[in-house]
C-alpha cells in the first residue's frame, strides 16, 4: 500500500523549483493586540549538505499560558509527524501566532564563507537573525522580548542585538528551545522547513536527464554521517565537483575534492603578461625590460 502524499510545506520550494538563492517565508501577520513576544532558533548549522534555515515564531505576550499548551518543544526531541502536526498548530491561530524563517542556500554559504575576507557561519547566522527581526518590526509588530537559542558566549552577542534593537529585552542564551516554548516554535518552523527542502530537493544539474548520476540516499547531511560520507565519495564529479546541494566551504569537501577531482590552476591574463615580461630580465641589467627599467624591479618577486 503506498503512502499518501506529503502536504507541501508553505515555507519550502514547491515541486520542481531548485533552491538557487536565499529567500524569507513569512505566515500571515497575526492581528492581536501586542506587544507580542518572539523566539529564534536554527536548523542546519552543521550539515554538509542542504540550507541553514532560521526560525521564529512569535505572539502577544498575553497568549503564552495558552502556548504553553501546544506542545511545542526542542525540535531534535520531537517526531517527524510531530514536528509537521506542530507546524500546522503553529498556522492554525493566525490571529494570535506567526511566524517565518530565512532560507539560507548551501551556494551562499559557501560563497560567504570562501571570500576574502570571509563571511562566517556566525556571522551569516547573525545576518538572518537582525533580518527577520527587523521585517517583523517593518510589519508593524511591536516586540517587548525576543529570545535567542545559541551556541557558545552568550553575553556579547545579547548585547549587540539590544544595541540594535533598543527597547526589546533580549535574552540570548543556550538550549533556549527547551527553555522556552516559543523559541521551541521556531526550532520546529525551522527543522520541518530545512527537512522539506533537503527531501524534496529539485537537482537542477540533472535536468532533461531520466536518471540522476548520483544516488538519492543522502543520509542526514552531517559530515559524520556514514551515509553521507558514502554520497559524498561517489557523487563527486572530477571537473564540476557536486551539485549545488553541497556547501563547498565544508573541510569535508575540500578534502574529496582535493584527492577525487582535477587540479585547477588559475592565471589571469595580467599576471600572464607580468611573467612573460619578466622572461628576458634575468641576468644583466642591460638585458631587463623597459617595464622592469622604470619600475626598478629586477624580479616578479618584487612584486
Amino acid at each position: 500500500m503506498s503512502e499518501p502524499p506529503q502536504a507541501q510545506v508553505p515555507s519550502a520550494p514547491g515541486p520542481s523549483m531548485p533552491l538557487k538563492d536565499s529567500y524569507t517565508y513569512h505566515s500571515p501577520q497575526p492581528t492581536a493586540a501586542g506587544p507580542y513576544i518572539l523566539g529564534v532558533d536554527e536548523a542546519g548549522r552543521g550539515p554538509v549538505l542542504g540550507p541553514l534555515v532560521y526560525g521564529i515564531a512569535y505572539c502577544p505576550a498575553a497568549y503564552q499560558g495558552t502556548l504553553q499548551e501546544l506542545g511545542f518543544a526542542d525540535s531534535k526531541t520531537l517526531t517527524a509527524a510531530t514536528r509537521s502536526t506542530l507546524l500546522d498548530t503553529l498556522s492554525s491561530d493566525p490571529a494570535n501566532l506567526g511566524w517565518s524563517v530565512r532560507v539560507v542556500s548551501p551556494q551562499a554559504i559557501s560563497s560567504g564563507m570562501l571570500r576574502r575576507p570571509p563571511t562566517n557561519l556566525n556571522r551569516q547566522s547573525e545576518n538572518a537573525t537582525i533580518l527577520l527581526i527587523r521585517e517583523i518590526l517593518a510589519k508593524g509588530i511591536q516586540l517587548s522580548e525576543v529570545y535567542v537559542d545559541a551556541l557558545g558566549t552568550t553575553t556579547t552577542y545579547e548585547k549587540y542585538l539590544s544595541s540594535l534593537f533598543p527597547g526589546i529585552a533580549f535574552t540570548v542564551t543556550t538550549k533556549a528551545d527547551s527553555k522556552f516554548k516559543i523559541v521551541g516554535a521556531a526550532s520546529v518552523a525551522a527543522k520541518v522547513t530545512r527537512d522539506a527542502c533537503v527531501e524534496k530537493w529539485h537537482f537542477e544539474e540533472g535536468e532533461g536527464k531520466e536518471k540522476l548520476p548520483w544516488s538519492s540516499a543522502l543520509g542526514s547531511g552531517y559530515p559524520s554521517d556514514p551515509n553521507t560520507q558514502a554520497w559524498l565519495k561517489t557523487a563527486v564529479d572530477p571537473v564540476f565537483g557536486y551539485p549545488n546541494l553541497v556547501r563547498f566551504s565544508w573541510t569535508t569537501v575540500k578534502v574529496i575534492l582535493e584527492k577525487s577531482a582535477h587540479a585547477v590552476k588559475w592565471t589571469d591574463d595580467g599576471q600572464e603578461s607580468l611573467i612573460k615580461a619578466f622572461e628576458g630580465a634575468k641576468g644583466l641589467d642591460k638585458d631587463r625590460s623597459i617595464v622592469t627599467k622604470e619600475l626598478s624591479l629586477r624580479s616578479i618577486n618584487s612584486l
